[in-house]
């Protein structure tokens, strides 16, 4: 399984999830200038030589978490050099908070603080119709210092996920108190009390609210609609995004086992005491499963879906500005930059729009490799990595 999570850098410090569903803490210098501890064990996290004996075939229907790194067959660890990577601690969220990690880890890390929060990639074995851990979490709080955990959400979320928990975390400012934003595997967005108190660990996160994304969709038993590509529940992959009191969330069917159902909604983030049923202020279709986490700039909404069709809209009231048809599917979300909107999709075309109510495609380019990931951009520099190579671009 590949790294999957964009890393947090604060400082010196470098966050991620990893493949094996831990969180790790990195010295951004590497092993440059030390071994700076207190964790010390960095060998055991290498990987052996090609050469070295290969792990055993994972046996249907059993325990497929990973298998621990094991040293190369002469018994001898490696030994880390200047240019590996200095650990300062690790976090097994499997044994730590008692999760199911679905293929690898997904969550980009939110800072706050003191605290890291993030969701644990918990979801189905790989039979895909069982929750091994039905009393995990999917949303955790870690002391960002030591890699502690400090608090969970207790919604009882796993047994209706359908596949996995892939969206990441969101902060905002409401009505005077921090929220957190999580799109839940089982197609429910959560608004939780960003609060941590000083007490015994790990606490409950207060849930302030939730909004049910796809109301018509089953709630229990979902498993029975494994690949069911017209009914099923929905779930999220891109990340709610805050404005102006508003949330603007992706979600619908998942790409591999769902339905082919998806939109782009914008709800209504203020009003704790607020119905469910009245906080969608406005609903806009998408056309077939979407991976994204939309864009918002100057009143508009970018957002691209696996159908091949990037879209921006009206951010007040959810009618289309404009559509293009793209070239292969979208798993990255686009961004904004320098006026200009930049997407990459998984036939490796990369477009460059102008960020404008009227559609202008400036540029297209060819890349040669499927891009997976996002844009980022930089000290005037737009970084893109494709599934081969990473390219700098002037801005």
């Amino acid at each position: 399984m590949t790294l999957s999570s964009p890393v947090t850098v604060e400082g010196k410090r470098v966050y991620l999830t990893d493949n094996r569903g831990e969180v790790v803490c990195l010295d951004a210098n590497g092993m440059a200038n030390g071994n700076d501890g207190p964790f010390f064990d960095e060998a055991a996290h290498m990987t052996p030589p090609a050469n070295s004996d290969a792990p055993p075939k994972p046996v249907p229907g059993a325990d497929t978490r990973p298998e621990p790194l094991r040293p190369p067959a002469d018994g001898k660890l490696l030994q880390p050099g200047p240019l590996d990577a200095d650990i300062i601690w690790v976090c097994d969220l499997a044994s730590v908070a008692g999760i199911w990690p679905h293929d690898g880890a997904h969550s980009s890390i939110l800072i706050r603080g003191d605290h890291l929060y993030l969701n644990t990639a918990t979801g189905v074995d790989n039979t895909h119709k069982r929750i091994r851990r039905p009393d995990a979490p999917s949303l955790v709080v870690l002391d960002k210092r030591t890699g502690r955990l400090v608090a969970r959400d207790g919604e009882h979320i796993a047994p209706n996920i359908f596949h996995n928990t892939w969206s990441s975390p969101s902060l905002a400012q409401v009505e005077g108190s921090p929220l957190i934003f999580l799109g839940g595997g089982n197609g429910i967005l959560y608004a939780f009390d960003a609060l941590i108190t000083s007490g015994p660990s790990p606490q409950m996160l207060r849930k302030v609210w939730q909004f049910d994304f796809d109301p018509d969709a089953p709630k229990t038993n979902v498993h029975k609609f494994n690949g069911n590509r017209r009914e099923g529940p929905s779930n999220f992959y891109g990340m709610p995004v805050f404005k102006d009191d508003r949330i603007y969330a992706a979600g619908g069917g998942d790409l591999w086992w769902g339905k082919n159902e998806a939109w782009l909604k914008c709800i209504d983030a203020t009003k704790k005491e607020l119905d469910a049923n009245k906080r969608l202020i406005w609903s806009y279709s998408l056309q077939k499963h979407v991976l994204s986490t939309p864009a918002i700039y100057n009143g508009m909404v970018f957002i691209a879906d696996c159908g091949r069709k990037f879209h921006c809209v009206d951010a007040q009231n959810g009618t289309p500005y404009w559509t293009h048809e793209v070239e292969g599917e979208v798993w990255s979300s686009p961004l904004v930059a320098d006026g200009k909107v930049y997407l990459g999709t998984r036939s490796g075309a990369f477009y460059i729009f102008a960020a404008e109510k009227q559609k202008t495609l400036l540029s297209r380019a060819q890349l040669g490799a499927p891009i997976s990931g996002t844009a980022t951009a930089a000290n005037g520099v737009l970084y893109v990595a494709t599934m081969t190579h990473l390219y700098a671009l002037s801005l």
